[in-house]
């Protein structure tokens, strides 16, 4: 990538214009040979990272297994990235933006991207980076995560399948609050949710874009593979958080509430009273 040249094409730019927030979708990207991407700056990157921002397993799983079932694959974290191509491991670098090299990195990416998602949902919120490696044929089981995600693969091959954020069946309400609550990303998987989803082939220079919370799970190809995950929040993404942990509230009290709308819908009604039982349970803790 030269100094001048934009990271996301003028096409890619417009294809995610045109599929943002709600839509997956393939764009092109120019990070490819970009120097904190290669092994020497990625061992650095690991060795200075705390251990518990680095999270590694076995890659053998199925494509639905309960995280208390992920097995470890018995090394510790510089062994695993630096024989990833043969150790049968998935393994992820999370929080990157706490080194200032990567920090900048980010920011740099997602600088480009930020009029077209500030036209849509506002601000760009709580900007985060995640560095996945993972062994050849590693799986990635099914799962959902709480922010806007554009996923780049920088080397190797992989096939992220991603399925309707909207379907109810495919990640249950309960399973959304719960997350919220503090449990895992990992959701129940069956076999006749494959037909639903919809397989995304990435190449060194493509990138996906992944709504918020779409269920999905990823394949690893022949070789090893790197990919970088920008992501962002928005306060549409915070609002649909609290209207999720106020249904978990209802749910306690033996109602049986409905899930908050996707977007466009902006969820003010439950987002707001959650907020205000919230605050009134910090004030109460503060004054007792």
């Amino acid at each position: 990538m030269a100094a001048t040249e934009a990271i996301f094409t003028d096409n890619a730019r417009v294809t995610l214009r045109a599929a943002y927030p709600e839509t997956p979708a393939l764009v092109d990207h120019r990070l490819t040979e970009h120097p904190l991407l290669d092994n020497a700056a990625l061992a650095e990157l690991a060795r200075s990272m705390r251990p518990e921002d680095v999270e590694y397993n076995r890659g053998d799983l199925p494509v639905g297994i309960d995280p208390a079932d992920v097995p470890d694959n018995g090394l510790g974290i510089m062994e695993t990235l630096e024989n990833i191509e043969t150790n049968g491991s998935w393994m992820v670098l999370k929080f990157i933006e706490q080194a200032p090299a990567y920090r900048d990195l980010l920011h740099e990416t997602l600088a480009e991207i930020e009029p077209i998602v500030r036209e849509i949902t506002g601000q760009m919120m709580n900007p985060e980076g995640f560095i996945f490696v993972s062994s050849p044929g590693a799986v990635t089981p099914y799962h959902m995560d709480p922010e806007h995600n554009i996923l780049l693969q920088i080397r190797g091959s992989k096939t992220m399948t991603v399925f309707p954020a909207d379907d109810e069946e495919l990640a249950p309400s309960e399973a959304h609050e719960a997350f919220h609550e503090g449990g895992h990303r990992n959701l129940q998987w069956r076999d006749d949710f494959a037909a639903r989803g919809r397989a995304f082939e990435l190449t060194p220079g493509k990138a996906i874009y992944v709504p918020v919370k779409a269920p999905h799970w990823v394949k690893n190809g022949p070789q090893a593979s790197l990919s970088l995950s920008i992501t962002w929040r928005s306060e549409w993404v915070y609002r649909e958080k609290y209207a999720r942990t106020f249904n978990a509230t209802l749910r306690r009290l033996g109602l049986n509430p409905a899930p908050p709308k996707r977007f466009p819908h902006q969820n003010h009604v439950k987002s707001l009273a959650w907020r205000t039982i919230d605050k009134a349970r910090r004030t109460l803790t503060r004054q007792s």
